[in-house]
């Protein structure tokens, strides 16, 4: 029996070669205004069986070492209790013996019941990586999207994983603040990095396939419009989110389908070289390459 799958099934691009194991179905916040994944009936909140999760696992040992990292999915697969976990991840142990990293999608609240010292439990059974949506530093965006989250939770979420020793990979949404909130998303964007010195980041330009409708709800609960910003004003406020940033040792990406212009680099090493490549981008565009619309994707 191999992994079966609720679809739509998501993993970070950094997972494309991972064997996937959905270890529970949907998101268990999935309030997030910007935020279609798992909207889907078929996607409501629910834990896999213990007996379910190990039928899987032993049945994947038979294809073989072809796979070298391993996925649990769906949304924030760390909200189940760490006895759970322990009991997945030391599965995989013993039946996929070759596995080097297991990672996992995680919302900061996931991490508030969970000690240090039970992270570190699951980082030494094989947790290597915790991808954590951040979306915005800046509070009044958080609230705006009902992300039940702030400033401060998802920096102590931060913290207690690398306190554990996990790899911590963090999203930043390019454009959630709309135009209004655009210059304090990015600013409290990057002094939540700085604090937290994530070991990747990343950023995409979001997007909304389904409608901006609760988007803009959102933002009017809070007093404010929401109004994507364009082309230009993305690059500006990515310029003013990175040369925000003072991090000392991060893999930065910002080449997801979504950006008008792929930037990669190490930060700080790299910082002024990417902060040259957006100001020719705002300045001068003929004089660099950009993603055509019909090129972008989610």
């Amino acid at each position: 029996m191999f992994p079966t799958y609720i679809d739509p099934v998501f993993r970070p691009p950094s997972e494309g070669r991972s064997l996937i194991f959905q270890v529970t179905n949907g998101c268990s916040w999935n309030k997030c205004t910007f935020c279609d994944m798992y909207t889907q009936p078929q996607k409501k909140f629910r834990a896999r069986s213990d007996d379910d999760i190990l039928e899987e696992i032993r049945s994947a040992a038979a294809i073989g070492p072809r796979f070298e990292k391993v996925f649990l999915a769906d949304g924030d697969a760390l909200v189940l209790p760490v006895r759970k976990l322990e009991m997945i991840l030391m599965a995989v142990r013993e039946h996929l013996p070759w596995v080097k990293r297991v990672g996992a999608y995680c919302l900061p609240r996931n991490i508030r019941k969970k000690s240090v010292d039970e992270l570190t439990r699951l980082r030494e059974l094989g947790l290597g990586i915790a991808y954590v949506g951040a979306e915005s530093g800046d509070d009044q965006v958080l609230e705006a999207i009902s992300k039940g989250e702030t400033y401060e939770s998802t920096l102590e979420a931060l913290l207690k994983l690398k306190s554990a020793g996990i790899t911590t990979s963090v999203m930043v949404l390019n454009g959630m603040g709309g135009a209004a909130l655009s210059e304090q998303h990015a600013v409290n964007s990057a002094l939540l990095m700085n604090e937290a010195q994530p070991d990747f980041l990343s950023t995409l330009i979001v997007s909304y396939p389904l409608g901006e409708d609760r988007v803009k709800q959102g933002f009017e609960s809070i007093g404010k419009v929401y109004q994507l910003p364009d082309q230009q004003a993305l690059f500006e406020e990515l310029y003013r989110f990175i040369d925000t940033l003072e991090l000392t040792d991060t893999v930065f990406r910002s080449d997801h389908a979504s950006n008008y212009l792929p930037l990669r680099g190490s930060l700080g090493a790299d910082k002024q070289r990417l902060l040259q490549e957006l100001e020719t981008a705002i300045l001068r565009p003929g004089q660099i390459k950009l993603r055509q619309e019909w090129q972008r994707g989610l």
